[in-house]
Protein backbone atom coordinates (compact mmCIF):
# COMPACT_ATOMS: atom_id res chain seq x y z
CA UNK A 1 0.00 0.00 0.00
CA UNK A 2 3.05 2.63 0.82
CA UNK A 3 4.39 1.66 -2.37
CA UNK A 4 1.12 2.58 -4.15
CA UNK A 5 1.29 6.05 -2.45
CA UNK A 6 4.14 6.90 -3.21
CA UNK A 7 3.85 5.86 -7.30
CA UNK A 8 0.96 7.73 -6.89
CA UNK A 9 2.51 10.99 -5.30
CA UNK A 10 5.60 10.62 -7.97
CA UNK A 11 2.71 10.55 -10.61
CA UNK A 12 1.06 13.63 -9.65
CA UNK A 13 3.90 15.79 -9.11
CA UNK A 14 5.59 14.54 -12.08
CA UNK A 15 2.39 16.15 -14.04
CA UNK A 16 2.04 18.84 -11.83
CA UNK A 17 5.45 20.40 -12.90
CA UNK A 18 5.34 19.00 -16.38
CA UNK A 19 2.25 21.42 -16.77
CA UNK A 20 3.79 24.54 -14.76
CA UNK A 21 4.91 27.17 -17.12
CA UNK A 22 8.88 28.40 -16.82
CA UNK A 23 9.04 31.93 -15.17
CA UNK A 24 9.74 34.13 -18.00
CA UNK A 25 12.87 36.23 -17.74
CA UNK A 26 12.66 39.90 -17.82
CA UNK A 27 14.95 41.77 -20.13
CA UNK A 28 14.17 45.88 -19.68
CA UNK A 29 14.72 48.23 -22.25
CA UNK A 30 15.37 51.96 -21.43
CA UNK A 31 14.30 54.70 -24.42
CA UNK A 32 16.05 57.93 -23.16
CA UNK A 33 14.64 60.74 -22.11
CA UNK A 34 10.95 61.68 -23.34
CA UNK A 35 8.22 64.24 -23.11
CA UNK A 36 9.47 67.84 -22.56
CA UNK A 37 13.35 65.97 -22.59
CA UNK A 38 14.55 65.45 -26.14
CA UNK A 39 17.93 64.38 -25.08
CA UNK A 40 20.41 65.57 -28.21
CA UNK A 41 18.93 66.98 -31.29
CA UNK A 42 19.96 67.48 -34.61
CA UNK A 43 17.70 69.49 -36.95
CA UNK A 44 14.09 66.70 -37.12
CA UNK A 45 16.16 64.71 -35.35
CA UNK A 46 15.61 63.79 -31.52
CA UNK A 47 17.45 60.88 -29.01
CA UNK A 48 14.24 60.73 -27.65
CA UNK A 49 12.64 59.80 -30.58
CA UNK A 50 15.49 57.54 -31.87
CA UNK A 51 15.79 55.34 -28.78
CA UNK A 52 12.11 54.42 -28.21
CA UNK A 53 11.66 53.27 -32.03
CA UNK A 54 14.40 50.94 -31.52
CA UNK A 55 13.69 49.91 -28.11
CA UNK A 56 10.25 49.81 -29.85
CA UNK A 57 11.70 47.17 -32.58
CA UNK A 58 13.86 45.51 -30.11
CA UNK A 59 10.48 44.45 -28.10
CA UNK A 60 8.82 43.71 -30.98
CA UNK A 61 11.29 41.21 -32.75
CA UNK A 62 11.62 39.39 -29.26
CA UNK A 63 7.90 38.80 -28.74
CA UNK A 64 6.96 35.36 -30.52
CA UNK A 65 10.31 33.85 -28.42
CA UNK A 66 9.38 32.30 -24.99
CA UNK A 67 12.83 32.63 -22.91
CA UNK A 68 12.17 36.11 -22.01
CA UNK A 69 9.77 38.96 -21.89
CA UNK A 70 11.01 42.39 -23.13
CA UNK A 71 9.72 45.33 -21.16
CA UNK A 72 10.00 48.69 -22.03
CA UNK A 73 10.43 52.11 -19.12
CA UNK A 74 8.33 53.92 -21.67
CA UNK A 75 5.91 52.90 -24.91
CA UNK A 76 5.32 56.51 -26.06
CA UNK A 77 7.18 59.72 -25.72
CA UNK A 78 6.27 60.11 -22.01
CA UNK A 79 8.34 61.88 -19.31
CA UNK A 80 9.46 59.71 -16.33
CA UNK A 81 12.00 61.19 -13.82
CA UNK A 82 15.02 58.37 -13.80
CA UNK A 83 14.11 58.05 -10.12
CA UNK A 84 10.76 56.45 -11.75
CA UNK A 85 12.53 54.26 -14.20
CA UNK A 86 14.94 53.01 -11.87
CA UNK A 87 12.83 52.71 -8.92
CA UNK A 88 10.23 50.56 -11.65
CA UNK A 89 13.02 48.64 -12.86
CA UNK A 90 14.55 47.50 -9.31
CA UNK A 91 11.07 46.23 -8.56
CA UNK A 92 11.10 43.69 -11.60
CA UNK A 93 14.29 42.56 -10.70
CA UNK A 94 15.28 42.08 -14.56
CA UNK A 95 18.04 39.75 -15.79
CA UNK A 96 19.61 42.63 -17.80
CA UNK A 97 18.91 46.62 -18.14
CA UNK A 98 19.74 48.17 -21.74
CA UNK A 99 19.50 51.99 -21.52
CA UNK A 100 19.44 53.48 -25.28
CA UNK A 101 20.83 56.85 -25.78
CA UNK A 102 22.43 59.11 -28.54
CA UNK A 103 25.75 60.59 -28.33
CA UNK A 104 26.60 63.97 -29.70
CA UNK A 105 30.34 66.53 -29.71
CA UNK A 106 30.32 69.97 -28.99
CA UNK A 107 31.31 70.69 -32.62
CA UNK A 108 28.24 70.89 -35.23
CA UNK A 109 29.81 68.37 -37.49
CA UNK A 110 32.10 65.43 -35.99
CA UNK A 111 34.25 63.02 -37.20
CA UNK A 112 33.70 61.26 -33.75
CA UNK A 113 31.29 58.32 -34.97
CA UNK A 114 30.46 54.85 -33.34
CA UNK A 115 29.03 53.34 -30.25
CA UNK A 116 30.04 53.93 -26.38
CA UNK A 117 28.93 51.71 -23.71
CA UNK A 118 29.15 52.56 -20.15
CA UNK A 119 28.86 50.26 -17.34
CA UNK A 120 28.18 49.83 -13.60
CA UNK A 121 31.33 48.81 -11.45
CA UNK A 122 30.07 45.13 -11.87
CA UNK A 123 31.26 41.71 -13.65
CA UNK A 124 27.91 40.98 -15.00
CA UNK A 125 27.67 45.07 -16.36
CA UNK A 126 31.30 44.02 -18.02
CA UNK A 127 29.94 41.07 -19.30
CA UNK A 128 27.27 42.08 -20.88
CA UNK A 129 28.89 44.99 -22.79
CA UNK A 130 31.55 42.82 -24.17
CA UNK A 131 28.65 40.83 -25.66
CA UNK A 132 26.62 43.79 -26.65
CA UNK A 133 30.42 45.31 -28.34
CA UNK A 134 30.80 42.62 -30.18
CA UNK A 135 27.88 42.86 -32.02
CA UNK A 136 27.47 46.79 -32.12
CA UNK A 137 31.57 46.84 -32.46
CA UNK A 138 31.70 49.74 -29.61
CA UNK A 139 34.98 52.22 -29.65
CA UNK A 140 34.71 52.50 -26.09
CA UNK A 141 33.75 50.64 -22.80
CA UNK A 142 34.31 52.19 -19.60
CA UNK A 143 32.63 53.03 -16.26
CA UNK A 144 30.60 55.90 -15.68
CA UNK A 145 28.85 57.39 -12.62
CA UNK A 146 25.17 57.91 -13.97
CA UNK A 147 21.95 57.31 -12.11
CA UNK A 148 20.84 55.01 -14.25
CA UNK A 149 24.09 52.50 -13.45
CA UNK A 150 24.59 53.78 -10.09
CA UNK A 151 20.60 53.11 -9.24
CA UNK A 152 20.26 50.11 -10.61
CA UNK A 153 20.48 46.85 -9.13
CA UNK A 154 20.30 44.63 -12.01
CA UNK A 155 23.22 44.54 -14.00
CA UNK A 156 23.07 47.65 -16.38
CA UNK A 157 24.69 49.20 -19.46
CA UNK A 158 24.00 52.29 -20.99
CA UNK A 159 23.98 52.22 -24.94
CA UNK A 160 25.37 55.92 -27.01
CA UNK A 161 24.60 54.42 -30.06
CA UNK A 162 26.14 56.53 -32.62
CA UNK A 163 26.72 60.50 -32.95
CA UNK A 164 23.77 62.42 -33.73
CA UNK A 165 25.68 65.31 -35.50
CA UNK A 166 27.91 62.74 -37.35
CA UNK A 167 26.35 62.28 -40.72
CA UNK A 168 26.82 58.58 -41.17
CA UNK A 169 25.70 57.45 -37.62
CA UNK A 170 22.73 59.94 -38.15
CA UNK A 171 21.63 58.69 -41.39
CA UNK A 172 22.06 54.85 -39.91
CA UNK A 173 20.42 55.95 -36.26
CA UNK A 174 17.63 57.82 -38.19
CA UNK A 175 16.88 54.92 -41.36
CA UNK A 176 14.58 52.18 -40.83
CA UNK A 177 17.11 49.99 -41.77
CA UNK A 178 19.83 50.54 -39.26
CA UNK A 179 17.07 50.57 -36.23
CA UNK A 180 15.84 47.07 -37.31
CA UNK A 181 19.54 45.84 -37.71
CA UNK A 182 20.40 47.73 -34.37
CA UNK A 183 17.24 45.92 -32.67
CA UNK A 184 18.17 42.78 -33.72
CA UNK A 185 21.76 42.92 -32.96
CA UNK A 186 20.33 43.69 -29.35
CA UNK A 187 18.25 40.47 -29.64
CA UNK A 188 21.13 38.24 -30.42
CA UNK A 189 22.85 39.43 -27.48
CA UNK A 190 19.75 38.51 -25.03
CA UNK A 191 19.22 35.06 -27.23
CA UNK A 192 23.05 34.11 -26.63
CA UNK A 193 23.50 35.74 -22.98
Amino acid sequence: MKGIKLLALFLFSTAFFSFTPLKKKYIVIDAGHGGNDSGVVYGEFSEKDISLKIAKKIQKISENQSRYEIILTRNTDSPSSLSERTAQINRLSPEMVISLHVNRSPQKETPNQGTEIFVQNSEQSKKLAGKISGKLNARTIEGRNLHILRETRSPAVLIELGFINNTRDREYMTSEKGQQEIAQKFVEVFNEY
